[in-house]
């Protein structure tokens, strides 16, 4: 897409390693236009070890912030001066604000996944939850949902540990099964919503070896999945197949975008002003 671009527009990019695959320039950049907003956002490829001197120079350079990705969520936590309650309980950010040569950090991840499932009929509250993984997205999903008011959340992971640590973010709500398919069978047979958290089933990534336990999941059960690309998993397009709602990682990215674009920018974003033309626009690239 063409960008029209100001000498007085303000910086904002994307930093992660591998980074140059990510649709955040796309979607931020149109969003910006379509509201008049005076910012540019780029991508901005980063290896960890250079993390502090990125920093340094965002600063020079009068960045207005900047997302990230993997692997720098949990990596920027000792360089913000400043977390929100969300970010901090997380141990994870994706959105840094950078306000007088200091970063505050904020993670969007959380509302914005409720936000994308609500848009598709979903209520979290007193819903029962499987969740695949226990990463930082996975991490943020949990609270997310559990804030939301979630019944249940059941967590599933390779190692147990890991599993068992997002569970403790969410007590009195999470709890551990074990990543095999009778467990998953289980937990299928019991949950109103299953999320795939981890990377199983992204383009040039793994895959699951065994998907059955997608057939004990009730008829009125979603599936979402928090890859866009490819934009139909085989985990989605087989809980389709199954009669069930689903719901890829698209939304989930065009919401968090414009959570973090509200942090930047100090407006107010109604997100039915823009959901609709993002998701074509992602559609299309």
């Amino acid at each position: 897409m063409f960008v029209e671009l100001s000498n007085t527009a303000r910086k904002l990019c994307i930093i992660g390693d591998p980074v140059t695959h990510s649709k955040s320039p796309l979607l931020q950049n149109a969003m910006c236009q379509t509201l008049g907003l005076d910012y540019i956002y780029l991508c901005q490829p980063v290896k960890p070890e250079g993390l502090a001197d990125f920093l340094s120079a965002a600063k020079v350079l009068d960045y207005a912030g900047f997302n990230a990705t993997m692997p720098f969520k949990e990596l920027l936590i000792p360089y913000l001066d400043e977390l929100d309650p969300l970010a901090k309980k997380l141990g994870a950010v994706n959105t840094v604000c950078i306000r007088e040569s200091k970063l505050y950090g904020y993670n969007t991840d959380c509302p914005g996944f409720v936000q994308a499932l609500l848009d598709r009929g979903f209520d979290a509250k007193g819903k029962r939850v499987l969740l695949l993984g226990a990463g930082g997205a996975a991490k943020a999903v949990a609270v997310g949902l559990a804030d939301a008011g979630a019944a249940a959340i059941t967590v599933a992971n390779r190692t147990q540990a890991k599993a068992e640590a997002v569970a403790e973010l969410i007590q009195g709500q999470g709890s551990v099964t074990a990543w095999s398919v009778p467990a998953l069978t289980k937990a299928a047979a019991e949950c109103d919503l299953l999320v795939n958290a981890t990377s199983l089933g992204m383009a040039g990534q793994g895959a699951f070896e065994d998907l059955s336990f997608l057939r004990a999941l009730p008829p009125a059960a979603m599936a979402a999945d928090l890859i866009y690309h490819p934009v139909e998993t085989t985990l989605l397009k087989e809980a389709r197949a199954l009669g069930h709602k689903t719901m890829n990682g698209g939304p989930l990215l065009i919401h968090q975008a414009i959570f973090a674009l509200e942090y930047f920018a100090g407006v107010h974003i109604s997100p039915k002003s823009v959901v609709l033309p993002l998701i074509e626009l992602l559609g299309r690239s």
